[in-house]
């Protein structure tokens, strides 16, 4: 309800998958090839240099491993207080300067009408994580604002789009302290209300605190199950006791001691509206949950290939799961379009659900037919990008590169043929040519590129006006500062704060 998909567990917008891959047979003799594939050349990053086969027949020496360099403290600070971080604090400031104006008794509507804001700042909260309402504002944004605006405008949009959690985190944690401000004001003048009602506000109260903390980063990153079915089913609960405690606090007619404002009464209330818009934002996406066929290519014991039916626009993500309401976990798409047959998901093997991909092939799986945007949706404001990604953060890159000549790929893994399997390497053979296309194969290399300065030459040869990054925390964070230090606008993988 108040969060997203986590570290631990493999995410649509984070490559986390880098490891080296298990010796596996030649592909001619895989049953499932598609076609035949070639090993991938590197483009070299020299202009005008020439490019063959040859350039990549032979591992180079390691890399020599540099000094690590001292960050900047502004960078550090620019990227740390990026956008998500900055909703959160306008949004925190506003609500509780308020809350302090309405419990010193200088603001009349705030000391009367605590629930209003409470449910106001929930629904927001949900609103902002609604599937549908995320896919409405990419589809506008993109519609609208593609390429023809200024380029400051076009990436204040991603961020914007990117960073809608700070908004999400600000307003849950606002509207729970309004709703502990009407149960503090009625228990002080308990007296002239019902028990009920004071019960129900505060078992109200406790579930959404509850459903809070289990979205704290410590609890999400370690405990994932625990954070899963506790922010979710607490967060249902929550939204019953809202309605209950909604419909008796507007019931209750505090003169005579009873129950009597019932029915038309009830529905004229602003508090009952908000309950009912909290309750559609919440319920609308759980409407498009289906169980589909789904097959599954294992290339290497570390990945495992899903192929779904129907094709996608680039740059959506989706949920899956092998129970209905249970433990969805979040995948970037590759499609070559939406006239595709089939979309595919990359699950590199880490948590148990991934693990039982492997072990134990489902024939059917559950998942939400209605995909969410990410920030790659993004990619068609922009007249020329960069994607660069680590291991299985391929997935949440790919399909951009595919389906738009205008972007670049930049891929860092370890043995990637072998470990992602033909399928994989069939679409980034068929649809990206050399000229927009560099693979580091840190097995056959003998070590990590030097990141920054690939990236740094790609980003002026292609003329690129930003760059998208898919990696783990610790990659993710060093080419972000690097991006920053640079003067290279950049988005990096998101993790909840």
């Amino acid at each position: 309800m108040f969060t997203k998909p986590t570290l631990t567990h493999i995410d649509a917008e984070k490559g986390t998958l880098d490891v080296p891959s298990p010796q596996i047979a030649d592909l001619s003799n895989n049953e499932k090839k598609v076609e035949h594939i070639d090993v991938f050349p590197v483009l070299s990053l020299k202009k005008d240099a020439p490019f063959a086969p040859s350039d990549v027949a032979k591992a180079p020496p390691a890399p020599a491993k540099p000094a690590k360099k001292k960050v900047p403290l502004w960078v550090l600070w620019v990227v740390w207080f990026n956008c998500y971080r900055r909703f959160f604090t306008v949004i925190f400031i506003v609500n509780f300067t308020g809350l302090g104006f309405a419990i010193a008794g200088k603001w009349a509507y705030a000391a009367k009408y605590p629930g209003a804001l409470a449910l106001g700042n929930l629904n927001v909260a949900i609103l902002v994580r609604n599937e549908i309402f995320g896919r409405f504002l990419y589809w506008f944004v993109n519609t609208f604002f593609a390429k023809w605006t200024p380029l400051w405008f076009r990436l204040a949009c991603t961020s914007t789009l990117q960073h809608l959690g700070g908004i999400h985190s600000g307003c849950a944690i606002s509207g729970v302290a309004w709703l502990v401000l009407m149960v503090v004001h009625q228990f002080k003048t308990k007296y002239i209300f019902n028990d009920s009602i004071l019960a129900f506000g505060v078992i109200t109260a406790v579930t959404l605190f509850i459903t809070i903390c289990a979205a704290l980063p410590w609890v999400r990153n370690t405990h994932h199950n625990v954070f899963e079915r506790s922010h979710r089913f607490f967060g249902w609960t929550a939204l019953v006791m809202t309605w209950v405690y909604t419909i008796l606090t507007n019931a209750y007619d505090t003169a005579d001691g009873k129950f009597d404002h019932i029915g038309a009464y009830v529905v004229r209330q602003q508090s009952f509206w908000y309950t009912v818009g909290m309750s559609i934002f919440i319920v609308l996406p759980w409407l498009c949950t289906r169980r589909v066929k789904v097959d599954i290519e294992l290339p290497s014991p570390k990945v495992a290939v899903l192929r779904f039916e129907r094709g996608m626009q680039q740059g959506l993500l989706a949920r899956i799961s092998h129970s209905a309401v249970m433990e969805y976990h979040a995948f970037g798409i590759i499609s070559e379009g939406t006239h595709a047959k089939h979309h595919y998901l990359i699950c590199g093997v880490q948590g148990d659900f991934t693990k039982s991909l492997v072990n134990n092939p489902p024939t059917k799986i559950w998942t939400r037919q209605l995909k969410f945007a990410g920030v790659s949706n993004t990619s068609t404001l922009y007249k020329r990008g960069i994607r660069i990604c680590t291991g299985t953060g391929l997935g949440a890159a790919l399909s951009t590169c595919i389906q738009s000549p205008d972007w670049y790929l930049i891929w860092i893994g370890s043995d990637q043929e072998k470990t992602f399997g033909p399928t994989i390497s069939g679409l980034i053979h068929k649809y990206i040519g050399p000229e927009r296309l560099l693979l580091w194969d840190s097995k056959a290399r003998g070590g990590r590129p030097p990141t920054m300065k690939i990236l740094k030459e790609v980003y002026d040869s292609w003329q690129a006006e930003v760059v998208f990054i898919t990696s783990n925390y610790v990659g993710n964070a060093e080419i972000q500062q690097g991006c920053k230090e640079a003067g290279i606008p950049a988005f990096g993988t998101l993790w909840d704060f």
